[in-house]
């Protein structure tokens, strides 16, 4: 379980904060991989990463075109989600692609819902983006409801996109912009 008190939260809400990814984050969401991989390998055709391969991960989500966040509940410090913003792009366009996991053991009680609705406030008054975008596939129905509570609009359809366990899979393409 996460230490509360190990990196600041920036930003909090009623049942959980997000905070910047750690290198110290690698066992719990190891473990959380794990637990997962049934539910999550279909989406995200990734298991658990070896320490290299995270710390690895931690430098890149270092770099100015890409964010990375642990969503915690609030009164235990333990993650319940990451979220990344990747190929951020600054200038005319100021904006970014979500990616996100939800983890078993947490899933149906809202705090992705919490958790993502922060990090898109996080985005767009302290990282200036003006646009989200987020590729689903389309079958995938927690996620796109998750998009629609948020108030993401679809946009159009994506086909092959994304290579997801050796597959070229279509996605949604769905986005959100500041306004």
């Amino acid at each position: 379980m996460s230490d509360l008190h190990a990196a600041p939260y920036l930003v909090h809400g009623p049942r959980v904060a997000i905070r910047t990814l750690r290198l110290a984050d690698h066992a719990e969401l190891a473990a959380l991989a794990r637990e997962s991989a049934a539910t999550m390998r279909r989406w995200l055709g990734v298991g658990e990463r070896t320490e290299a391969e995270f710390a690895a991960y931690i430098e890149q989500i270092a770099q100015p075109s890409r964010e990375g966040y642990a969503i915690c509940r609030s009164d235990t410090g333990a993650i319940v989600g990451t979220v990344n913003i990747n190929n951020i792009v600054r200038g005319g366009l100021q904006c970014g692609t979500l990616g996100y996991t939800a983890y078993a053991s947490t899933t149906g009680r809202g705090y992705m819902t919490e958790g993502l609705r922060l990090v898109v406030r996080y985005a767009f008054e302290h990282l200036d983006l003006h646009r989200l975008e987020a590729n689903i596939q389309p079958d995938n129905e927690a996620s796109l409801n998750l998009v629609r509570r948020l108030g993401f609009r679809r946009e159009g359809f994506s086909p092959a996109f994304q290579r997801i366990n050796g597959e070229w899979r279509d996605h949604e393409r769905w986005a959100l912009t500041r306004d």
